[in-house]
């Protein structure tokens, strides 16, 4: 399988912080979103976008990517597996535990490469993340394995179809499950039953704070000034939400009971960000030219 440069995919540097991969994948999810982008192979790369957003958000998975990346290896090149595995990499630490992806959450199934380094249906212990010296399976006994899962899955509740020792199974998820919880497959195990401890996929559109959604929504400086209604994403589908006239940026809205599912359900939160858009022609800088006499220089300071 081919290595996948997981940075050079959202435009970072190695030693991106947190926040800056975050912001990145903010940025270039919202680009090549299928739902809104009309650029030819949007929908490819917004998922090697999230598929290099999954790898990094995390830092076990971001510190076993790393630790082969080290090795030299560049897109494009074959990877094969050293001796003794990884010595320890993601997952390595417990060899009766493997995760589990349910089809990539929202940006779609991930790469052999991503489903080989980090785990999806092996045995435990298989895999880059493995190591293939540690003790067997016990005689007996439960199998533990995370299952990541997409927020609409969540919202919705329904099955997912997964693969796991070598079987396909499909999981009914409840609505509303919350991180942790567990789904029990009796007899689906290794030598027992199967535990699924539940984790949400990344998203490109939400982050999740308890039960409440946050939404990060894109202004023109003119739509934050003079108001404006505009549909926004929910795990709902699309609302129309009306933006007060002389909205800043960093300003919170609430659609109440938008957010998951519970007693009570979560809300929505609704973060306003005030971007400039780029004048690309003259009328277009003609306008910032008017708007920078009409305000002035000493704006910062009113």
């Amino acid at each position: 399988m081919q290595f996948k440069d997981y940075y050079e995919t959202l435009g970072l540097e190695p030693s991106a912080g947190e926040a800056e991969i975050k912001t990145a994948y903010r940025r270039l999810a919202r680009k090549y979103h299928p739902d809104v982008s009309k650029e030819a192979g949007a929908e490819e790369k917004f998922k090697a976008v999230n598929e290099a957003y999954e790898a990094l958000r995390d830092p076990q998975k971001r510190t076993a990517y790393d630790q082969l990346r080290a090795r030299g290896y560049r897109p494009g090149d074959e990877v094969q597996a050293p001796p003794g595995g990884f010595g320890g990499g993601y997952g390595g630490g417990n060899p009766d535990f493997e995760e589990i992806f349910a089809g990539g959450g929202a940006g779609g199934g991930f790469s052999d490469f991503f489903e080989n380094l980090f785990g999806r249906g092996r045995s435990a212990g298989g895999g880059f993340g493995g190591n293939p010296g540690a003790r067997p399976a016990p005689p007996r006994g439960d199998t533990r394995a995370k299952l990541a899962i997409s927020l609409e899955l969540v919202h919705e509740g329904g099955s997912v179809r997964i693969s796991v020792n070598n079987k396909t199974l499909d999981v009914r998820v409840p609505k509303g499950i919350r991180p942790g919880q567990l789904i029990r497959l009796a007899g689906q195990g290794t030598h027992g039953d199967l535990l699924l401890e539940i984790e949400y996929a990344a998203h490109p559109q939400f982050e999740v704070d308890g039960r409440n959604v946050i939404h990060v929504l894109p202004l023109a400086p003119w739509e934050a000034a003079l108001g404006a209604t505009i549909s926004v994403p929910t795990l709902g589908g699309p609302v129309d939400l009306k933006i007060p006239a002389n909205s800043e940026a960093g300003r919170k809205l609430r659609l109440r009971g938008r957010g998951l599912p519970g007693t009570p359900a979560g809300d929505q939160i609704v973060e306003l960000e005030v971007l400039a858009p780029r004048p690309q022609t003259d009328a277009q800088h003609e306008a910032y030219e008017t708007m920078r006499l009409a305000f002035g220089e000493d704006w910062r300071r009113e």
